[in-house]
């Protein structure tokens, strides 16, 4: 699916950070990608370009080009750059892990505007040009060399998939149980689906605000996925219904021989492997 292009997170976040220096900015980059609970390669990935950024800065006098109206625009659009990158990364710290795997490729996207955004502005930045220095160009040529690739690791696609079918066998509902017990180790799976829902419900009235009619109908299919996984066995209960039913069918075959049975499997157990159904829905 296709999704707005605009960055995650509140404006409020970035409103936070207002005021900050590059330095700083980095700094926080750097944080919260260390911090990340998903697309941790690609947050690393992006903190380290950003790190060569800050190092090249680090031997300029920067500070001084916020003195002139001509220089300080572009210092100013860098940083600009730089708060939204910090309002992409940390979202993948605090931001609901179906939401974060159901626009997994977007971010994917984000992360590649981003190091592009923050590239072309440091080429702005009127002192790089004017140094004539030979380890200021060798790392300002390393940065330029510096294209990281992101994407989704195979556990993520592989849940980014599934959470997006429209119906699904019931694995791929183990399969969810699975992912959310390793993101919540701490969690009773029932537990771990309300903090899931809650985030949720968040993200649902921030879109609803922007008008992503897409988005909204993304989430809105998360919180149904949600409200319904619960209902779902659990990967030893199925075993048990299956050999339940087995034995139901064997007692029923034995009385059938005996002549006194009906010879058919129990209506109730066939019920209940007929209702078992996949949460993603």
């Amino acid at each position: 699916m296709d999704f707005s292009s605009d960055y995650l997170g509140e404006i409020a976040n970035v409103a936070q950070i207002t005021g900050l220096d590059y330095a700083k900015l980095i700094a926080l980059i750097v944080k919260a990608a260390n911090n990340a609970r998903m697309h941790k390669k690609n947050c690393r990935r992006f903190a380290n370009h950003l790190k060569l950024i800050g190092n090249l800065l680090a031997q300029l006098r920067v500070s001084d080009l916020k003195e002139w109206p001509e220089t300080r625009e572009p210092l100013e659009l860098f940083e600009d750059a730089l708060r939204r990158a910090y309002v992409l990364v940390n979202s993948c710290q605090d931001k609901s892990y179906l939401y974060l795997l159901a626009v997994g490729w977007t971010i994917v996207s984000q992360f590649r505007q981003s190091q592009e955004e923050i590239d072309a502005y440091l080429k702005l930045i009127p002192l790089i040009q004017l140094v004539d220095n030979k380890r200021v160009r060798e790392k300002l040529q390393a940065i330029e060399k510096d294209k990281q690739e992101y994407t989704l690791e195979e556990e993520e696609k592989k849940m980014h998939e599934t959470l997006l079918k429209s119906e699904c066998t019931l694995s791929d509902s183990f399969v969810l149980r699975e992912s959310l017990s390793r993101r919540y180790p701490d969690l009773a799976f029932e537990e771990a689906l309300q903090t899931e829902n809650e985030k949720l419900q968040e993200e649902l009235q921030r879109v609803v605000s922007c008008h992503k009619t897409e988005e909204c109908d993304v989430i809105k299919h998360l919180i149904d996925v949600t409200e319904t996984a619960a209902t779902v066995p659990s990967e030893n209960e199925e075993v048990e219904s299956k050999r339940y039913y087995q034995h139901s069918l064997s007692h029923n075959s034995h009385q059938s021989e005996e002549g006194g049975g009906n010879g058919s499997p129990d209506a109730k157990i066939r019920k209940s492997q007929k209702g078992q159904k996949c949460a993603v829905m």
